[in-house]
């Protein structure tokens, strides 16, 4: 037999090619994983090892965000408490909405969509003489990027909670109107309200 010398590429979900997305924000180049996968699952294999979520394939991350979606006000509880195969079928799906609204990689809509939901700023307690002040700290690029899904996955989670339309199209609407820097984006807005405490909090 004759070896094969043309490699296979290694798509998304059979469809989504990851080798040509680009990560614009410098201090998120390490922190984004674009690792080729067909099913973004690595089992937890990162769980126990610092720092390795950044290892993490960041459509698996957002697959693991998607799963805290149970009761309202409530993270692992009700209809989508690990259950990660129908987290996988939800970002499929939405990923082709996106691809059929936009005509673009949806990995990399999702990929500008964080760049512009992930805080610089938050605010940390410091106390001082018995008197707790509020001041502005930097984020490490880790946590912007869990800050940036977090706030994604809650404004899916709001909107669809109780709603007549359906899971996928709000993770679509919302995953296309944070990669556009758009106002109606609850991840935006909550981004820009961080921010704006931060700032006031110098």
């Amino acid at each position: 037999m004759t070896p094969n010398n043309e490699e296979s590429e290694i798509l998304l979900f059979r469809k989504w090619d990851s080798q040509n997305v680009e990560i614009i924000d410098h201090g998120l180049k390490n922190t984004i994983s674009l690792i080729p996968m067909v099913i973004p699952n690595s089992m937890g294999r990162h769980e126990h090892q610092k720092f390795q979520k950044a290892t993490v394939n960041i459509v698996e991350r957002l697959v693991n965000n998607i799963m805290h979606f149970g009761r309202r006000g409530a993270k692992n509880t009700g209809r989508m408490g690990g259950k990660k195969s129908r987290g996988l079928n939800i970002v499929e799906t939405a990923f082709n909405i996106i691809h059929l609204r936009t005509n673009e990689n949806p990995i990399q809509i999702l990929v500008r969509a964080i760049e512009n939901t992930a805080p610089n700023e938050d605010t940390t307690r410091i106390a001082y003489g018995g008197v707790v002040y509020h001041v502005s700290v930097d984020i490490a690029p880790i946590r912007r990027v869990d800050l940036s899904l977090r706030f994604i996955s809650e404004g899916v989670r709001e909107a669809a909670f109780s709603a007549p339309r359906s899971i996928e199209e709000t993770l679509a609407d919302e995953i296309i109107l944070a990669s556009n820097n758009d106002n109606n984006s609850y991840a935006v807005k909550k981004k820009n309200e961080q921010e704006r405490i931060a700032i006031a909090s110098r």
